[in-house]
């Protein structure tokens, strides 16, 4: 059934008061729109399209509601373009930096189909998956690297405040110091008088990291360790083959076509490896020896993957198998996260008592050498 449009149009925001007989204050701010916004326009465009709203009307009321400045522009944007009579996923299209491709043609499919709703819960659910895995992913980083980020604290502040104090006290006794104790004053020494230039030192290699690791011979090498250090391998595996069999799913299941469905999973997997793994796939696809043919030589693809994913290309369901597929792995991640993080927790407080103990017996025990000393 063919959307019925309002004659009002909503014109770019350049003022409180919009064309068509809408105010409109944009909201303030530089935030960009992310993840939250998406989820937040999906959320209120499936409830609005499910109780019997135009689509020109239920874009209008998401832009009353949204409070980001760039979200609220880009559906204003939008729904001008709708009431102007283009198609939902082309007005979506020009917005690639808040829609990727992978909304784009699911809507585009949906609208074809007459079943938006369904498709935008869909991208709903998928967004709230990488969400959730994404706090996942920090919550089970952060507790290592606060600890490391500590140490280093009680390092420094033990190198350039407390030992000092002592250095006075140590020359008379320096013969019959510890190396520990001559190397921590000896670095002490050296923070305090070349602070500066280790300061900037540090902010160079710092920049210079950075640099590297945007350029295309530094991530691709980030890229290959992800997938090949013993350890992480099998969590960078799992996170990427999720992602990606999230978007095949999703896609094929709503009458994507396979090579647009993988083209969207090479462009929602942040692993250039991986992305040259889809890559083959489409180009095993087009030469007609499908998707299984593709993945076969995979080295680090789990073979539980390619085994289902052939039998699923066999049965004519490999949308539904890539869903099964994807909510194992979802598990499995989960599970393995965990164990990482209950694993890593008693090793940084080792490694951090180890660091406390050498700094401390390098105080205590030429202090008691100069106590024997006195007596």
């Amino acid at each position: 059934m063919a959307l019925q449009f309002e004659p009002e149009v909503i014109k770019a925001p350049t003022g409180d008061k919009k064309a068509g007989g809408l105010n409109l204050t944009l909201p303030t701010g530089h935030k960009r729109a992310g993840a939250a916004e998406r989820m937040f326009f999906t959320e209120q465009l499936a409830l609005l399209l499910e109780t019997g709203e135009s689509l020109y009307g239920a874009l209008t009321t998401i832009v009353k509601q949204t409070e980001n400045a760039e979200m609220c522009e880009a559906v204003t944007l939008i729904a001008q373009n709708v009431s102007e009579g283009r198609s939902f996923a082309n007005a979506l299209a020009e917005h690639k930096a808040i829609f990727p491709p992978t909304y784009v043609n699911l809507v585009a499919a949906s609208e074809a189909g007459g079943f938006m709703h369904e498709v935008l819960e869909q991208l709903l659910k998928m967004d709230e998956k990488r969400e959730q895995m994404r706090t996942t992913l920090v919550s089970a980083a952060t507790y290592p690297l606060f600890l490391i980020a500590f140490s280093l604290a009680v390092v420094v502040f033990v190198l350039v405040v407390v030992f000092p104090k002592f250095g006075d006290m140590f020359l008379s006794i320096q013969d019959q110091l510890p190396m520990s104790t001559k190397v921590l004053m000896s670095t002490s020494d050296v923070m305090r008088q070349y602070w500066i230039v280790l300061l900037a030192g540090l902010g160079i290699f710092i920049v210079a990291v950075r640099h590297w690791l945007r350029s295309e011979a530094g991530s691709a090498r980030i890229d290959y360790m992800k997938l090949h250090t013993p350890g992480i391998r099998d969590v960078f595996t799992q996170i990427y083959l999720v992602q990606s069999l999230q978007v095949l799913s999703l896609s094929l299941n709503n009458g994507v076509s396979v090579m647009e469905s993988l083209a969207a999973c090479r462009d929602v997997v942040q692993n250039s490896l991986f992305r040259r793994l889809i890559a083959k796939v489409e180009e095993s696809v087009q030469a007609g020896a499908g998707v299984a043919a593709g993945l076969a030589d995979s080295k680090f693809l789990p073979d539980l993957a390619k085994h289902m994913i052939a039998t699923g290309e066999q049965t004519g369901n490999l949308g539904k198998v890539a869903g099964r597929i994807c909510d194992y792995y979802e598990v499995q991640l989960a599970k393995k996260l965990d164990a990482l993080s209950k694993l890593a927790e008693p090793i940084m407080l080792l490694v951090m008592g180890v660091v406390v103990g050498v700094l401390v017996s390098s105080l205590i025990l030429p202090i008691f050498k100069l106590s024997r000393a006195v007596s």
